[in-house]
């Protein structure tokens, strides 16, 4: 079986002829992957490194090629997404983590000295980092390059092999990922798998040894579900809705530039850009204005700028201008940087101001431009807004206290935080990446993902000096006294 040769299909009904196809071509595929593992035993580092060192050769060497798929993806004639996005958000990221993973990897693979109580002492202990085996990767289409390879690369350099199913939301991307793919690899080291949601159902229900999902919230639940079936071990992906704390003390213009920084890149389609923004309420008008200000410097026009992306297609479109709509209809403010109804597929900077929970823009996560400021009276109120919703994927602060941002972040559960920034620790690989409660479970990045695709098998070493022989049956007064002294320590 060919890396592309599960391509989309049709809606398949549940039980019906075609879909028990589907499935049994993926359990082959699987099986396949099972075979060539116990076969071939566990890749020694040499090998994993080469097998690292193929993708990023593949990335470098497709460069292009990958900034046309994504900018059709995203629309093409409708704006597309801008290339130097892709260059930083796909390219640079994966050959980063690719980097590090490279040059860290001997250090990872060395077995780790664990410390014994007393009482089992002479004997020592490690713990042996060996691969799971064959591991599940179902990514999505925000960054359907990056967020497809970097947990690869984890699981690549955790030695086992993967199985990819990338977004059917993005699908010259998907393809262009397995034609690169089975020219580096043999499908027996890494398959893609192509197709909608029936292919994905499919996926997900397969006894990988890991399944790691990138999505959203509401399928990542089904996700797990299928998972159960076969006690798959899973790592979720998430998103929520990430706040930016504005301390009444911050520096409004940095924390404005760095708000619609985070919060334009693709165009808000990021799980972790800013959801909302908590801001003091005598501040609000005015940083509404800094940020729409702001937006209009980084981009002067929306529609024909090659540096703003488009939304990625005439749903998500849809839905966000619904949001928007209903919002303002509601007695929302709006304050925008561009006019709202542009034309095409792109949208700009949209504030809004006065929102309340019931509109969609406060309940569901936005994943697009629109911004709603939040106003607080004291930080205790910013931060039990934020406790009082379900668990964010990021918490950004912004402030010049020390002890308030402290506050803010010890008071508050988040996947990840930044301090008088946001966004740019989802490329930082020396930090693990994850949700908590509602925006995911696990991590990956650097270490974490080596370690998250790993058995940690704790080894213990015998000696022979050991004085267990005292605790051997039948028991009498010498064992009560050393079981005594066990108890006393």
């Amino acid at each position: 079986m060919s890396n592309a040769e599960i391509t989309p299909s049709p809606s398949l009904p549940g039980g019906g002829e075609l879909a028990g196809q589907l499935t049994d071509q993926l359990a082959a595929q699987l099986a396949a992957q099972q075979a060539a593992n116990l076969a071939e035993g566990t890749p020694d580092r040499v090998l994993r490194r080469d097998r690292l060192g193929r993708i990023g050769a593949m990335v470098r060497a497709n460069r292009d090629a990958i900034i046309t798929a994504i900018d059709e993806d995203f629309g093409g004639d409708f704006g597309g997404r801008a290339r130097e996005e892709t260059l930083l958000g796909e390219v640079f990221t994966t050959l980063s983590c690719i980097r590090h993973a490279r040059k860290n990897l001997g250090r990872w693979l060395r077995p780790r000295a664990r410390s014994l109580d007393l009482a089992f002492k002479p004997a020592r202990a490690k713990l042996m980092p060996q691969p799971l085996g064959v591991v599940g990767v179902i990514s999505p289409w925000n960054y359907p390059v990056f967020l497809a390879l970097a947990p690869l690369v984890g699981a690549i350099a955790a030695g086992n092999r993967v199985m990819l199913k990338p977004s059917e939301v993005t699908p010259r991307t998907a393809a262009l990922l397995a034609e690169l793919l089975a020219g580096h690899f043999s499908p027996e080291e890494i398959a893609v798998v192509q197709g909608g949601q029936d292919v994905g159902e499919a996926f997900s229900r397969l006894p990988f040894d890991h399944l790691l999902y990138t999505g959203s919230t509401h399928v990542g639940r089904k996700i797990m579900a299928a998972a159960a079936e076969n006690l798959t071990p899973v790592t979720l992906e998430l998103g929520g809705k990430s706040p930016a704390v504005i301390a009444p003390d911050a520096d409004l213009a940095a924390a404005a530039t760095s708000i619609v920084r985070g919060k334009l890149f693709n165009a808000g389609q990021t799980c972790v850009a800013p959801d909302y923004v908590l801001a003091p309420r005598d501040q609000v008008d005015g940083i509404a204005e800094l940020l729409v200000a702001k937006a209009r410097q980084f981009y002067p026009v929306i529609d024909a700028n090659p540096d703003y992306t488009a939304i990625v297609n005439q749903a998500q479109f849809d839905r966000l201008q619904a949001m928007r709509a209903e919002a303002e209809s509601l007695g929302a403010r709006v304050r925008t940087a561009d006019n709202i109804d542009i034309g095409g597929r792109k949208m700009p900077l949209t504030v809004l101001l006065d929102t309340t929970a019931e509109m969609a823009v406060r309940g569901q996560e936005i994943f697009g431009p629109l911004l709603p400021i939040i106003p607080y009276d004291d930080i205790g109120a910013a931060i039990t807004h934020v406790n009082g919703g379900p668990r964010p994927l990021a918490l950004y602060v912004y402030g010049a206290d020390r002890g308030l941002i402290n506050r803010v972040l010890a008071e508050t559960m988040s996947g990840g935080a930044v301090v008088n920034d946001c966004f740019i620790h989802a490329g930082v690989e020396e930090l693990p990446f994850g949700g908590v409660g509602a925006s995911g479970m696990g991590h990956y990045h650097g270490r974490e993902g080596f370690e998250t695709f790993s058995k940690l098998k704790p080894v213990m070493y015998q000696s022979r000096w050991n004085g267990l022989w005292l605790l051997n049956p039948p028991y009498g007064a010498r064992a009560r006294g050393m079981i005594n002294l066990l108890l006393k320590r």
